[in-house]
């Protein structure tokens, strides 16, 4: 059974338009889901959450649908956007027992655990910490839980190369513990070591949802990198919105 199923969204503003959009995520896996700014990528994300309200379609989460069964999912999944960008003046180990309190599953083994790994401070403040650990710290909360599936929106801005590459080895870990991993990032060169689906959208509509590999080989050319890839591809749609 699928974890996540994303079923013909639509969300309508004055000015963008997310048109029927439909994937599934399974457990155990990693899908990277592409797209330029302005793409629809985190419409999407904040759809799939409940955090904006689809104007059409349906949204599913181990075999539930979220809308009446939000508190109950949210139990299960774990979301970070980017960097923590909030109680900028208090200690992580503070924010840390306040997050606790939302969760059933909370694991203090497990958040000293990803203390330790994302070589955290506990008794810093996060207006202390540069944006790449503000990273490390959302993540932290979100790993804490024991999520059946993180979704998360652009988890590798603000690291170094290092820490990208640590996160991606946390990723394959996690995956071959059963849990379902949905990042977007503009970083190909994380989708290339780890995913295994990638999700292509482009003007809030998908080009292609397919396995890595059949990703590549429907869309590339022979000896193209992902991110040559994505290049030719968005300007051939630019030289062909332009043409019209």
């Amino acid at each position: 059974m699928s974890v996540c199923e994303v079923r013909h969204l639509y969300k309508e503003y004055p000015s963008f338009l997310l048109r029927d959009l439909s994937f599934s995520l399974e457990p155990g896996t990693i899908t990277g889901f592409i797209g330029r700014n302005g793409a629809g990528k985190t419409t999407t994300i904040k759809s799939m959450l409940n955090i904006v309200h689809p104007s059409k379609g349906e949204i599913f989460y181990f075999g539930m649908p979220l809308i009446g069964n939000e508190c109950l999912i949210k139990q299960r999944i774990g979301f970070s956007a980017g960097a923590v960008n909030y109680y900028q003046k208090k200690k992580l180990r503070d924010i840390a027992a306040v997050t606790k309190s939302f969760y059933q599953n909370w694991d203090d083994a497990a958040y000293k655990k990803y203390v330790r790994l994302f070589s955290l401070n506990e008794n810093k403040a996060l207006c202390e910490l540069s944006e790449g650990m503000k990273v490390k710290c959302n993540l932290l909360l979100a790993l804490s839980h024991h999520a059946e599936i993180l979704i998360l929106d652009e988890p590798t801005s603000g690291l170094d190369p290092f820490s990208r590459d640590e996160l991606t080895d946390l990723f394959g870990m996690l995956k071959e513990h059963g849990v379902a991993i949905f990042f977007s990032t503009h970083i190909t060169s994380d989708l290339e070591k780890c995913a295994d689906h990638i999700v292509y959208i482009r003007n809030g509509q998908i080009v292609l949802s397919d396995t890595k590999q059949n990703f590549c080989d429907r869309l590339g050319k022979s000896g193209e990198t992902l991110e040559q890839m994505m290049l030719r591809l968005e300007k051939e749609a630019r030289d062909d919105e332009a043409d019209l």
